[in-house]
């Protein structure tokens, strides 16, 4: 016998996500459309009309460049790429960068000035902090089943469900950057009767930089972490073909394909490392 009877909390949330669901189904569908369509554009419609050449040399040189003028990332880049494009990957591997940058963008765009919310108001910090931890340990696989709800299935869904369990790292990072920006700038900056908002933009942020960029640095992996996952739901991009090779029992297939994510996920660290390092030699 139960002394309290069983919850219903599936029903709750399935009633809340079909209340959602039809209530804001426009918006949904807005979005599923228009911004579904922008994603292919950029994808296909601008990234796979440069010549691949093009792309590898460019990539190059901006890893040279980066990097302080060493080699060893540039031969790695330029070699990584030519060897996905050897692989006849490069439609794939154009799909994954696409679904990365858009939602590392969205992560840091929604990310940062939740942080700074989070720096400036301890309230605010308190609600955020026991969200933020929900968000980082749902198992990733959970954020399909309201991805798939709320736009069914292709690569707004995957940007969906990337933006939702990659943007903790940007929040976290973007609070603990300024709460550690020493009190005598802050004293000094008020000394000088600057605003709140001079404050923030010409002191607390620029000090922050450098804590805020490895805070994007982990966002953009864990959207890249995404990428097979949400592959699942249709999204397009290398994590489609490691699926395939999955299901196929086609070992080659999908190993060539993780080693793709291999490579890209190494050059975009590597790219936003330099950057962050080249900031903060700067600052």
């Amino acid at each position: 016998m139960e002394l309290i009877p069983k919850l219903p909390v599936a029903d709750w949330i399935s009633a809340g996500t079909e209340w959602i669901t039809d209530t804001f189904g426009f918006l949904f569908d807005f979005v599923k459309e228009d911004f579904g369509d922008f994603i292919e554009f950029v994808a296909e419609g601008l990234l796979m009309q440069v010549p691949i050449w093009l792309f590898i040399l460019a990539i190059g040189a901006i890893a040279f460049f980066i990097s302080g003028k060493k080699i060893g990332l540039t031969l790695f880049s330029i070699v990584g790429l030519w060897f996905i494009q050897n692989q006849e990957l490069w439609e794939e591997l154009m799909n994954t960068f696409t679904l990365v940058i858009f939602s590392s963008i969205l992560c840091v765009i929604i990310g940062v000035p939740f942080g700074i919310w989070m720096a400036k108001s301890t309230i605010a910090e308190k609600i955020l902090s026991p969200i933020l931890d929900f968000m980082q340990t749902m198992p990733a696989f959970v954020y399909l089943i309201p991805a798939v709800a709320f736009f069914s299935i292709g690569m707004v869904p995957g940007v969906f469900a990337s933006v939702i369990f990659a943007t903790p790292p940007t929040v976290r990072f973007t609070n603990l950057g300024i709460r550690q920006v020493s009190h005598e700038l802050i004293e000094a900056s008020d000394a000088f009767g600057t605003t709140g908002v001079q404050k923030l933009f010409k002191v607390q942020l620029p000090m922050a930089q450098k804590t805020i960029m490895a805070g994007i640095n982990q966002t953009v992996m864990l959207a890249l972490s995404m990428v097979v996952i949400a592959s699942m739901i249709g999204a397009k991009g290398l994590g489609q073909t490691v699926i395939t090779g999955l299901q196929r029992a086609d070992v080659g297939t999908g190993f060539v394909a993780g080693l793709g994510i291999v490579i890209l996920a190494i050059i975009i660290d590597r790219f936003t490392q330099n950057l962050n390092t080249q900031r903060g030699d700067q600052a």
